[in-house]
């Protein structure tokens, strides 16, 4: 969101959405002095009054395309809640309260999926050099000499192993049970030897 203009922000939201210009030109200059907003000192902030936006318009317009476009650009959480019930004096259902968890648990959703692929991609790393271990055993006690030798060795098998030609080869891996406190909780009968998976 820090690089992008009104103009590229219009001119995203134009890839995916047809008519609308007025529309989406503001949605873009509110969406920008919101995150240059976040962007000022906080005692500055509190000098610069947000504005908020409201869409109106017939359905199949493109509001919510455009609400939904304009969330994912900002990397913000996005639902779609149908309002007109909320009107109705006693109606039983959904309430505002269940609209906001709805959104926070959207929000959390979001958070994880990020910081799981940024372990994802260090626990690739790891697993690589792992079994780049297991396949040159010894590669840690040669001598200086031998070490230049070892090291393109050892980035040949990264290449083949990337590459997908080592798929055949197997290896042996210890691992070591993690064991986690238990507690019995009135379980059914046969529970006790199921483990954290």
């Amino acid at each position: 969101m820090d690089n992008l203009t009104p103009r590229e922000i219009v001119s995203e939201l134009d890839r995916y959405i047809i008519g609308q210009n007025s529309a989406k030109r503001a949605v873009a200059v509110a969406l920008r002095n919101r995150w240059r907003r976040q962007q000022v000192t906080d005692d500055l902030r509190d000098e610069i009054s947000p504005k908020n936006i409201i869409m109106i318009g017939p359905t199949g317009v493109g509001k919510t395309e455009i609400a939904r476009r304009l969330a994912k650009l900002a990397q913000a959480p996005f639902i779609k809640v149908e309002a007109s019930k909320f009107t109705e004096v006693g109606y039983v259902g959904r309430d505002v309260e269940s609209m906001v968890r709805d959104l926070v648990e959207l929000a959390i959703i979001m958070v994880k999926a990020e910081e799981t692929e940024k372990k994802r991609l260090v626990a690739e790393d790891q697993a690589e050099e792992k079994l780049l271990d297991l396949l040159l055993p010894g590669s840690s006690d040669m001598q200086s000499d031998a070490e230049d030798s070892q090291s393109s060795t050892r980035d040949k098998m990264k290449r083949l192993l990337r590459m997908g030609e080592l798929e055949q080869r197997y290896v042996e891996l210890e691992t070591e049970e993690s064991t986690m406190p238990s507690m019995e909780v009135m379980s059914p009968p046969g529970t006790e030897d199921m483990g954290i998976n």
